[in-house]
């Protein structure tokens, strides 16, 4: 217990003592202290630092130790008070995120005034420009706030017409704040006090649960009790108090820096709104709205002056904590007594990853008697400590040994006696370690032994989802007059979903139009058949198909031959690889986890898989042919270094080959950097050394002094002798020339080999190519990297200027890409004009590659501060200096090419920007508007990108495969070209390739019906589809009977009704009929059955239609036959045409027929 706790304790009870000064709090000590006299502090505190990272990270330590994410230990409630804004006040671009974390403490702190005693402290954590903005008043807020609980009675419609007097809107499904949308029994709404929407749903007239739930999947999260619903307060509201005004008397303010607080709200307020903001926003307005917006951009409206802040400041009594004291004469004048406390607390000593240096600091501390806890965010990191610290203190194991063991894991709390450093590992994170000598603890963070970034998190990160989340959904949808590609038709147009009689019911079919207007229906169980129409670039729209030519088939057949050569090449070398022997590497040594644990950021799990997977290969005694793919920045050459280094050690050489001089000299740079303090050399060949150097560098190559040799296709050459070559690494592959391909392949029989691409392959193309290669993917970005700020603008020389000065006074460098060559020249004299100083260089495709080279390596060095280019030149480059960029017309761009140039800044540890430069937003089409916006709101960049990132799958696609099969693509639609490709594969083993079933099936490998067809058909006249009352809107349905078409497993099948139950109430018949469908599907085809036709209560299995197949020797033909002679009465075999088929009677549902398939699969003894 610290002393200094009693002290505060007795001045809070000591009325007459206004402010006290907390002398000597560093790091994250000052957050540690409040946290834990919070179960003795009942006071409101409300702590004012001094920016928005600074108050990010307070709010993030005071919550982690305050208020556990597990709940247990909880004993203060900690909320944060952003700006609402999202860049600078002046700019006034509010953000809806950070607006639901404002209204969410306002909420909370006018509901205190009601509650009597609460159990614990309210904690606000907020900065200058957040308290610089006038709030709504409280007498409003009460009045625009509707309270729900679970068993209240109210009538539904009633509630609905409370939402729309508050300004709600209502919606089909809601994405984003300030929506409801009603269905059934069933209320979705997004209230700006909560960072989910609520569900609620009605039993009659009474509510019957109340739920959160996710925007992305709009399904239901937590139960709550009772929930307040507010709408948009900002722009509703007349009059407007300072936030000071909302906090209870006896509320405490604490500040960093008192004085620095008053200055940055009375800047803020000189400052005022730029005129910039104000023109943006009238574009396209009426007389009237122009009236108002303007009325609301008066700084007087909106802003609190410093003087009056100042007042309202000085009537609460204050705590400041920190190094030094801050005051005014006014401050002084109003105070009356003051108290000091101090403490001797001082910050984490740097290591910059010296672990000698740190265990000897440890040790030191020990002696001193001294207690280490040291804190992690995941056991992993506990336990690579515990290896360093192993290997550092264990004399009698020496350094260079294998048999490093991980110590055992011994709880939080116990002593972990490791050697001899014992520390206590605590499994959550502060943002700066410190000690306290009162106490004599320290309290070290892993980030910063490691050097690595640490990021916080606030909760308005799910508001901004709603945007991407449309945007994706919008990717996927099909409406009406959308182009789509049907496997046996061709490309036709949707005409949306229509009801068809069929026998006494109906059916819902999918209605597509040919050319000459002829139509087809198609059942809504073929959908698989049918894909959106995608390709490459979207440009005039595609030819429609003439029913009944047979041109469509031909065009299939085409690209189903030129993909079989490709097929047929790849699945021999695969058999042949299956033959070969190489070496197999020794496990991990002691030097590999120390590599491993110095990484600068966090493994995130695709990294961690791949190292593994990786590893696994070179220990095998199978040549490794691994294929590693992910997205530039999501930490490739990391999992090539940790390769490269394994093999070193076991004394084997490694070659890097990269496609231009450019990537060889980074990669030089980067394996050198990293391998620093490791014994290994690493150099490089390309045509930027001299003959002298080369000279140099293959003689120490020959004579095994080079462990790792990075190059361009030189490597390969005939004058390069390897030592003993064991690992070869090859960057893009598909970037090099034909010639250079036939060398490697050579090569690469029995070396392991692994090789990086960063252009994304598709993933249905590497399950049917490359079985031939192991595949890795890196999808998830790195944690903990700093997220990019990104703003939509216009062009205007004020914001380039901004933009350009403000990196250079950092020692930063710019990207500027501007897509056409003709006007770079205007673009770089604007440049000059604004910013005199600037060093500007122009780079494009149309320039010779050497001269491009010698630009970009002159950028590399620093020579340039801005390098003005078409598209960014050079796809892999990693320039850490560069930390802002400029993309001009950015409506132009796709997302995915906005996101990977994008992707070229925030590589390092400093903050990176990025301006999308466009028109203003109204003037743009409402597609390419949400395009930026989402980008906009989304700095960084994760898991829901994989969808945008479609058309850059069709890219990937192209460039793997080559320009024929670019060409088919476009004509087929990317989605039918993949189904193509997987028939043609089919095709292949069950004809050419025959034996090597043969051969896997005499191992005793099972082979299935699935082995054989593609896929298998049903028809049916029973009803069977989603009711327009249950699933508002056509395309909704659409996506969900294409999630219902795509599902395998049965437990997918129940969480699929789970989530149709959460979102739309109990499924009807028809919806049950329906679902049976998928099961009857997938075991019709691993009995081989290529129809299934259910009709007049009889059910017809149609088998594989080559009546040679190895098929009718198969077990699941047995099966079939088996069951024919169990039930001879109910079941007839026929042959016509050399077709076979067999008839079941009695069946009058889906689900029966299921049970009769299941029967035959799994025989009842």
């Amino acid at each position: 217990m610290l002393p200094q706790a009693g002290a505060i304790q007795q001045i809070q009870e000591d009325k007459s003592v206004r402010t006290v000064f907390l002398q000597g709090l560093v790091a994250s000590a000052a957050p540690m202290f409040f946290a834990s006299i919070a179960e003795r502090w009942k006071s409101t505190t409300v702590f004012v630092l001094n920016d928005n990272d600074e108050a990010g990270y307070f709010y993030n330590d005071l919550k982690t130790i305050a208020m556990p994410s597990d709940g247990e230990g909880k004993v203060a409630e900690v909320l944060f008070f952003p700006s609402s804004y999202r860049r600078a006040v002046k700019y006034g671009q509010r953000d809806a995120g950070n607006e639901i974390l404002r209204t969410e403490v306002l909420t909370r702190l006018s509901a205190l005034a009601s509650e009597d005693d609460s159990t614990y402290p309210l904690y606000i954590v907020t900065e200058p420009s957040a308290l610089s903005e006038l709030v709504v008043s409280k007498k409003q807020l009460d009045e625009r706030r509707l309270t729900l609980t679970v068993d209240q009675h109210i009538d539904i419609v009633e509630v609905e017409k409370t939402l729309r007097s508050f300004g709600f809107t209502e919606t089909d499904y809601v994405y984003e704040p300030g929506q409801f949308a009603v269905r059934g029994s069933i209320i979705d709404v997004y209230s700006f006090s909560n960072e989910l929407p609520f569900r609620i749903d009605f039993f009659g007239d009474d509510i019957e649960t109340i739920r959160t739930f996710e925007v992305e999947t709009q399904l239901s999260d937590e139960k709550l009790k009772r929930i307040e619903i507010v709408p948009e307060l900002t722009t509703a509201s007349e009059e407007k108090v300072p936030f000071l005004q909302f906090l209870p008397d006896d509320a405490v303010l604490a500040f960093k820096d008192f004085l620095y607080v008053r200055d940055a709200i009375d800047n803020i307020y000189q400052e005022g709104f730029t005129n910039q903001a104000l023109t943006e926003k009238l574009e396209g307005k009426t007389e009237m709205e122009q009236r108002e917006l303007e009325q609301a951009f008066r700084k007087e409206g909106q802003l609190v002056p410093a003087s009056r802040w100042m007042n309202d400041a000085l009537d609460f009594r204050r705590i400041e904590f920190g190094i030094n004291h801050s005051t005014s004469d006014q401050a002084k004048k109003k105070d009356g007594a003051r108290a000091t406390i101090s403490f001797s607390t001082s910050p984490q000593p740097l290591f910059h990853k010296n672990f000698d240096l740190l265990s000897k600091t440890l040790r030191d501390y020990l002696l001193q008697g001294y207690k280490l806890y040291i804190f992690a965010d995941s056991e992993k990191q506990t336990v690579r400590l515990r290896d360093i610290f192993d290997s550092l203190s264990d004399t009698s194991v020496s350094p260079e040994s294998e048999n490093l063991s991980v110590a055992d894991m011994s709880g939080e709390g116990k002593d972990a006696t490791v050697g001899a450093l014992p520390f206590i590992p605590v499994n959550r994170t502060l943002h700066e370690g410190f000690v306290d000598s009162t106490l004599k603890v320290c309290f070290f963070t892993d980030h910063q032994i490691f050097d690595r970034f640490h990021k916080y998190n606030l909760k308005s990160d799910k508001a901004r989802q709603g945007k991407m989340a449309l945007t994706m959904k919008e990717l996927q949808e099909m409406e009406p007059g959308d182009f789509l590609v049907h496997v046996d038709f061709g490309i036709g147009k949707f005409a949306g979903l229509v009801r068809v009689p069929a026998g006494d019911s109906y059916q819902e079919m999918i209605r597509l139009v040919y050319q000459h207007n002829d139509i087809v229906d198609v059942s809504i169980h073929s959908l698989y058949k049918i894909s959106k129409y995608r390709r490459a670039d979207s440009g005039e729209p595609p030819r429609l198909s003439v029913l009944g030519s047979g041109a469509w088939d031909r065009l299939k057949e085409r690209a189903k031959k030129r993909i079989k050569d490709i097929a047929r090449d790849l699945i021999k070398l695969y058999a042949k690889r299956r033959r070969e022997k190489g070496f197999s590497f020794s496990p991990d040594s002691f030097m590999q986890h120390e590599l491993e644990a110095s990484f600068l950021y966090e493994d995130t799990p695709d990294q961690l898989k791949a190292t593994q997977e990786l590893k696994q290969d070179m220990e095998s005694a199978r040549p490794m042919d691994r294929l590693v793919c992910g997205d530039v920045g999501f930490g490739k050459t990391e999992v090539a270094i940790r390769a490269a280094f394994k093999a070193a050690v076991d004394n084997k050489q490694v070659a890097v080959l990269v496609p231009t001089t450019v990537l060889a000299f980074q990669h030089y740079q980067t394996f050198k950097k990293r391998l620093k303090d490791m014994p290994v050399r690493v150099d490089y060949l390309s045509r930027a050394r001299s003959t002298k150097q080369t000279r140099q560098v293959l003689e120490d190559l020959a004579a095994g002094k080079i462990n790792i040799l990075v190059g361009t296709h030189k490597l390969i050459g005939k004058s390069v002798k390897w030592n003993d070559l064991g690992l070869l690494i090859i960057d893009e592959e598909q970037k090099f020339g034909v010639s250079t391909k036939e060398k490697l392949r050579q090569l690469k029989t029995n070396v392991d080999t692994l090789t990086m691409s960063a252009t994304p392959i598709p993933r249905t193309l590497q399950f049917s190519l490359m079985g031939a290669r192991d595949m890795s993917i890196m999808r998830t970005p790195p944690p903990n990297r700093y997220p990019i700020q990104t703003e939509i603008a216009s062009f205007s020389s004020e914001v380039i200027a901004d933009a350009i000065n403000f990196e250079m006074s950092r020692n930063g460098q710019v990207y500027f890409v501007n897509d056409r060559i003709s006007n770079l020249p205007e673009i770089a004299n604007l440049i000059k004009k604004y910013v005199p100083d600037c060093r500007i260089a122009i780079g494009h495709g149309q320039m010779k590659p050497e001269e491009l080279e010698e630009i970009v390596m002159g950028f590399m060095n620093y020579d340039y501060d801005v390098l003005l280019s078409t598209t960014i030149v050079e796809n892999g480059i990693d320039i850490s200096n560069a930390n802002t960029i400029i993309i001009n017309d950015a409506h132009r761009f796709g997302l995915s090419d906005l996101h990977q140039m994008r992707g070229r800044v925030g590589r390092s540890n400093k903050k990176a920007f990025c301006y999308l430069l466009a028109p203003p937003l109204a003037a743009l089409n409402p597609e390419a508007r949400r395009r930026l916006e989402a980008l906009e709101t989304f700095s960084d960049l994760g898991s829901g990108f994989n969808l945008a990132m479609q058309d850059l799958d069709i890219r990937g696609a192209g460039n793997l495969l080559g320009s024929e099969q670019s060409g088919f693509m476009e004509d087929l639609g990317y989605e039918t070209y993949q189904k193509i490709l997987n028939q043609a594969v089919m095709e292949l083993k069950n004809d050419e390739f025959q034996d090597l079933y043969a051969e896997e099936m005499e191992e005793g490998k099972q082979i299935s019906g699935d082995d054989f067809i593609d896929d298998c058909a049903v028809e049916s006249d029973l009803e069977m589809y989603f009711p327009d009352n249950y699933v508002p809107g056509s395309s909704e349905r659409m996506l969900l009977y294409r999630e219902l078409d795509n599902i395998e497993k049965d437990e997918d099948l129940d969480a699929y009704r789970k989530r149709l139950q959460d979102r739309f109430g109990p499924v009807p018949r028809q919806g049950e009929e329906l679902m049976q469908v998928v099961a009857l599907r997938r075991v019709g085809k691993r009995l081989g059955c290529e129809k299934i036709i259910l009709k007049q209560g009889r059910m017809q299995m149609q088998f594989v239609s080559n009546p040679n197949s190895v098929y009718y020797q198969s077990e699941a033909f047995d099966k079939v036959l088996n069951y024919i002679g169990y039930h001879p009465r109910r079941c007839n075999l026929k042959e016509r045409n050399g077709k076979r088929s067999m008839v079941v009677s009695d069946v009058a549902t889906v689900g029966e027929g299921v049970m009769v398939l299941r029967d035959i699969e799994h025989p009842r003894s």
